[in-house]
């Protein structure tokens, strides 16, 4: 081995590739000896890092095969997170020395627990089990912050509780109850919290190097040694006879003035700090071997660096001369209008990157959601690229499925919670998936549209008791086999109880649900990258169950919401080779020839300050816990870094959510500084401002249709012999208003479903206020009893119980039928006078001759009273609005008319021909006004029989001739207020007028 440079500080500025220039000094000082290479023992920051490293390695050494040296990363999650897990051995034996780490969910539920008791003891606090896991993930942070710190809470005394609001008092008083039980928890169970074993491992590591130093290289690249036990590696490594530490993007030409007033915002703050505990000054970091020294004039590191000065020195900006010409080639700001608009510009950036063979593009966001939206952008050119900090184990297949089925327990299976879970793709009952959709279907049908059923399974059965025996029989099959697969569980989530007990069913109810007629529901439930992660979320759980108090009912599903909120999954292959989405630690020494930085606003990038509720802003400072602006000076240096790249793209959107944004800080100072250089006239001469206005041109346009061709309103003409030849005369009503909600209706034979959990509607409500006046109108006949109004309640209280299996159907309506009781019997009592009888839900029919054949004109008339000395007044029931006279007289509501008409030609069997002389509508909202007559024929009743019927038979010998298409609301102004088929014949958007209004 010839040693080509000496032990150690160095540092490999940002913008140049840090890895490949790590790996080209190890080769050419290891000459090539595949032993010497193996010896060498490299820290880096995370196992992306190990990973690029490596593939270095192999692409400088042509790709031939070689002893790689043993790579460590030093933490696999944000140091500023203080969260190392799973850190490999460091050496040796120091692993094997340390207990194990605690599971992270079992630690939460531990502590959730402790939560829990202490607010009963103290009558406040959080309620469920799920607002204390909530307080519990923050409780563990805060451990976690606390021990990588190396702060002991027995200081938490020495933070003068009096000074501090009476809740801040209460929260200490927990503090310490619960960091003095704790350590013996984890004691007790033989188990480590993750920051304590990781700094003991480290600790080790180092301790055991000072004493005797190792015979081989060792070498620490890529940290910035933000936390202690690292950075006291760090020191112990730079100290090594063969120890060499590589900082990343260190500025060695920052002025001592400006070092002393560096803040801990700025992005060099952390690395100052690393020097100074090493006991080494800044001039003496060392560039690293094959390294490009920093330009004398101003290049594009070096007006980052500028940009990000300390606020107290700005003002050495106005003795700066330009950046030379190429600073700025390739670095651009692209500020879209939304967010929607920049995750679609910078999936359009990465499609076009392809087009240059062997190109890398990586976007770099701390945005998850806009991380998301550009993954799912690019599918559309069916390209996989994902998120490297993973997709929320709640959002995938296996992840839903268990949410969903606590859900449904919960909401002891009600349709729409039911409906999820049965319709989830891994859901089968044991079944073929085709079979099972078909009974799916069946049961939604059947039982779970229109208002909702009584609870459970009891309350399915029910609903379904009322249909006819060979479907009931189908539904109650399938009933049978929900309840054999999940009774047993929703059982226990109803009566709460035991967790493992509770836990052992749901995974017995998830395998049963999810299994097919081919395959069991544990092979298909736990397999795959969201499987797997399930499974070890279940087991975790269960590991963690004896230590937890009985849960009670409702809030179980919550509870394991809240507890999968805090899990993801990573893909572990598929990844697309030249497009990456990463996190800006998982971009940490990354190199890519272009690089988009996304979501560059405030609260984004640098992030937001998170709330602590465990301890106030002026606590975590007197306590000596990291302040937020330590997470910003992180943040800035991810940014200096990944800036300084050759190929650079900057996006940020102007509005989110509606609001408007702010521009990140790096963001201002960039362009505050670059609006300070002139050119001889005196112009603004440098921008970063790039092209977005072409971007949102080229998305518009690949969304933009090759042409617009307006539609235009159906016109369906059936073949004569496929037309209805009979119809209602409610349905005539429609025929007139809307003949294209016939067309879908008689001829298509479509019927509009109900919704889930619909609300009672006025159909039901019709339906038994009809039934109700009928009977008693036909009992008494006009012989009013002296308790008629609770004769009429006691028919009422029948007849809304056959709707027990809709129990809203029943709260909602009978306090309205108690007010129109009272109204009809008073009305009934003063108007008898001069009625012979009342007939009621009486039948007729009446056929009318067309030049296709017999049209039949059916009815069935709420009521007929015949008058005393001839004629009769036809009654129909309305518990909406009647239609007004208007529309009765120009045909467009000719229901009673068309009746009249029936009655006067003898339709009604059993009456012979009557000649009716009114017509009216009995308006029964059972609201303020419970009730009120209505006269629509004014004594001109005849005559609007005469001209419906003469209407009626010009409109059938209209649509008996083939080429009369059925037009949908042929006349606006007497158009439905509501169809079933208005979607299907596409009305708003034929009826739009050129000037943009309405019908």
């Amino acid at each position: 081995m010839t040693e080509l440079f000496r032990p150690g500080l160095y540092t490999i500025p940002a913008g140049q590739p840090f890895v490949d220039l790590l790996a080209s000094a190890v080769l050419e000082e290891t000459g090539g000896d595949p032993v010497v290479l193996s010896s060498y023992r490299i820290f880096l920051p995370t196992r992306r890092a190990c990973r690029s490293l490596r593939e270095a390695f192999l692409r400088l050494g042509g790709g031939t095969a070689m002893l790689l040296p043993r790579m460590t990363p030093l933490g696999d999650l944000d140091e500023d997170e203080a969260l190392l897990s799973d850190a490999a051995p460091v050496d040796g034996e120091s692993d094997l020395a340390a207990p194990p780490a605690i599971a992270e969910l079992r630690r939460i539920l531990i502590l959730s627990t402790l939560i829990r008791a202490f607010a009963e003891r103290r009558g406040t606090g959080p309620q469920t089990p799920a607002q204390s896991v909530e307080l519990a993930r923050e409780l563990a942070r805060l451990l976690d912050e606390t021990q990588t710190e190396r702060l002991d809470f027995a200081n938490l005394a020495g933070l003068a509780p009096d000074s501090y609001a009476g809740h801040w008092q209460q929260t200490l008083t927990f503090l310490e109850i619960v960091t003095a039980s704790w350590p013996e928890i984890l004691k007790d169970s033989g188990l480590l919290d993750r920051a304590v074993r990781r700094n003991r491992i480290i600790e080790n590591q180092a301790n055991a190097w000072a004493a005797t130093p190792p015979p081989y290289p060792v070498i620490a690249a890529g940290s910035t040694g933000s936390v202690p036990a690292t950075a006291d590696l760090l020191r112990v490594i730079a100290g090594l006879p063969l120890g060499r530490v590589v900082l990343p993007g260190f500025d060695r030409e920052m002025e001592a003035a400006e070092a002393r007033v560096v803040g801990e915002t700025h992005p060099q703050y952390g690395m100052l700090r690393l020097v100074d505990h090493m006991g080494v000054a800044p001039d003496q970091v060392e560039l690293w071997p094959g390294a490009v020294a920093e330009a004398a004039d101003m290049d594009r590191r070096r007006l980052i660096s500028e940009a990000l000065r300390p606020a107290e020195t700005t003002e050495r900006w106005r003795d700066l001369k330009p950046p030379r010409a190429d600073a700025l080639l390739g670095f651009e700001l692209l500020t879209c209008p939304t967010p929607q608009e920049e995750a679609g510009v910078i999936a359009l950036l990465m499609r076009e990157a392809l087009e240059t063979p062997a190109r890398t593009v990586a976007l770099v966001t701390p945005d998850r959601t806009l991380a998301r939206r550009v993954s799912s952008l690019l599918e559309r050119w069916d390209l996989e690229v994902d998120d490297s900090a993973g997709q929320p184990l709640a959002s995938t297949p296996v992840g839903s499925f268990l949410l969903l089925l606590a859900e449904a327990a919960d909401a002891a299976f009600a349709p729409v919670p039911l409906l999820s879970l049965l319709k989830h793709p891994l859901s089968a009952l044991g079944l073929s998936p085709e079979r099972f959709r078909r009974d799916v279907r069946a049961l939604e049908v059947a039982v779970l549209r229109g208002p909702a059923p009584a609870e459970g399974f009891d309350g399915l059965r029910v609903v379904a008791s009322v249909l006819k025996p060979d479907r009931r029989a189908r539904i109650e099959q399938i009933i049978d086999r929900l309840e054999q697969a999940l009774g047993g569980y929703a059982a226990l989530v109803s009566g709460g109880g035991d967790i493992s007990a509770m836990l052992t069913a749901h995974i017995a109810a998830m395998e049963a649900l999810a299994a097919t007629d081919e395959e069991t529901g544990a092979a298909r439930l736990w397999r795959g990258d969201d499987g797997e992660a399930s499974s070890a979320f279940l087991e975790d759980m269960r590991d963690a169950a004896d230590d937890l108090p009985p849960i009670v009912a409702d809030d179980w599903s919550e509870l394991l919401t809240v507890l999968l909120a805090g899990s993801t999954v990573r893909r572990r292959f598929g990844q697309h080779p030249r497009l990456s989405i990463l996190s800006p630690m998982e971009a940490r020494l990354q190199q890519f020839d272009q690089v988009i930085l996304g979501g560059l606003n405030e609260q984004v990038w640098p992030p937001a300050d998170r709330a602590d509720p465990w301890m106030s802003r002026p606590m975590r400072r007197d306590f000596g816990l990291p302040t937020a602006d330590r997470r910003v000076g992180l943040a800035a240096h991810d940014f200096a870094q990944l800036a300084s790249q050759p190929d650079v793209i900057m996006t940020r959107a102007d509005r989110r959510d509606g609001a408007p944004t702010v521009a990140s800080r790096w963001i201002d100072r960039l362009t505050n500084l670059l609006d300070g250089f002139h050119d001889s006239d005196g112009q603004m001469a440098l921008s970063i401002k790039g092209q977005t206005a072409t971007y949102l041109a080229w998305l518009r346009i690949m969304d933009r249709p090759l042409a617009v061709v307006p539609v235009t309103a159906p016109a369906p003409r059936p073949p004569v012999a496929a037309r209805p030849t009979q119809l209602s005369v409610t349905r005539v009503e429609t025929w007139m208003r809307d003949p294209y909600a016939i067309y879908a209706e008689k001829i298509l034979g479509l019927r509009a479903l109900p919704e889930l959990e619909e609300d009672p509607s006025a159909a039901d409500y019709g339906t038994a206020i009809h039934a109700a006046l009928e009977q008693f109108t036909k009992i008494y006949q006009g012989n009013i009893p002296p308790d008629a109004i609770e004769q009429l309640l006691r028919i009422g209280r029948d007849i809304f119980a056959a709707q027990a299996a809709r129990p809203a159907v029943m709260a909602f309506w009978q306090p309205r039928f108690e007010r129109i009781a009272e109204w009809f019997v008073l009305t009934e009592q003063s108007r008898w006078t001069g009625i012979e009888n009342a007939l009621v839900e009486l039948r007729g029919e009446l056929a009318i001759a067309s030049p296709a054949g017999t049209f039949l004109l059916t009815c069935t008339a709420d009521r007929l009273d015949r008058l005393v000395g001839g004629g009769a007044t036809i009654i129909d029931y309305k518990t909406g609005a009647p239609p007004p006279r208007k529309e009765v007289e120009a045909g467009f509501a000719p229901q009673l008319p068309l009746e009249a008409a029936i009655a006067r030609a003898g339709g009604f069997p059993g009456l012979g021909p009557v000649e009716v002389t009114d017509l009216e509508y009995w308006r029964v909202s059972g609201g303020e006004e419970a009730g009120k007559i209505i006269d629509v024929a004014k004594g001109a009743a005849g005559d609007l029989a005469t001209d419906a019927l003469e209407g009626l038979t010009d409109r059938i010998a209209e649509f008996a001739r083939p080429e009369t298409p059925y037009i949908a609301r042929p006349y606006p102004a007497f158009a439905p207020k509501y169809s079933d088929y208005e979607h299907l014949s596409r009305v708003r958007e034929w009826s739009v007028s050129d000037n943009g209004g309405g019908e």
